[in-house]
Parts: structure tokens; C-alpha cells; sequence
């Protein structure tokens, strides 16, 4: 299992964005990255191939960090602002 948990622990919050497309995905990720604290992580569920690089891009433009896909369609990013 690759470290983008905090070392194996649970997110801090999942969102199930499954079924969803682009860019509600994203739309999620803005409005709920404040209910977790700073150096938390949040996972995004997503089957819609956009999130693949909507995730990325988001958190470049909004200064989070992205850890990357462990699972097909498992993000993780963790709040860094």
C-alpha cells in the first residue's frame, strides 16, 4: 500500500462521486475540502475518465496537494490551504 493516507490511516473524508460527471466531481472536492483540517486527506470516488487530470489541475490551481490515484478511480488530496 503506497503512503497517501497518512501513513495507512483512513482519509479523513471520502466523497462517492461515482456516476457523476465533469465536473460535479470537482464541484464536490471545493465545497467539502474545508470540512477536513489542513494536512488532512480527502479521497475522491470517481468513474468519469475526466477526473484523471480534473483532480490534478484542481488542486494546482487551488494550492492542495494531489497524492495521486493508489486505486483506479481512488483520489487523494490532501488540504493544504
Amino acid at each position: 500500500m503506497t503512503d497517501w493516507t497518512d501513513g495507512g490511516k483512513e482519509p479523513a473524508l471520502t466523497l462517492d462521486c461515482r456516476g457523476q460527471r465533469c465536473p460535479l466531481p470537482i464541484i464536490q472536492l471545493a465545497r467539502r475540502i474545508t470540512d477536513i483540517p489542513v494536512g488532512a486527506v480527502v479521497e475522491v470516488l470517481a468513474d468519469d475518465p475526466a477526473a484523471r487530470s480534473d483532480v490534478p489541475a484542481w488542486c494546482q490551481m487551488r494550492g492542495h496537494s494531489y497524492l495521486g490515484e493508489p486505486a483506479e478511480g481512488r483520489f487523494a488530496v490532501r488540504r493544504t490551504a
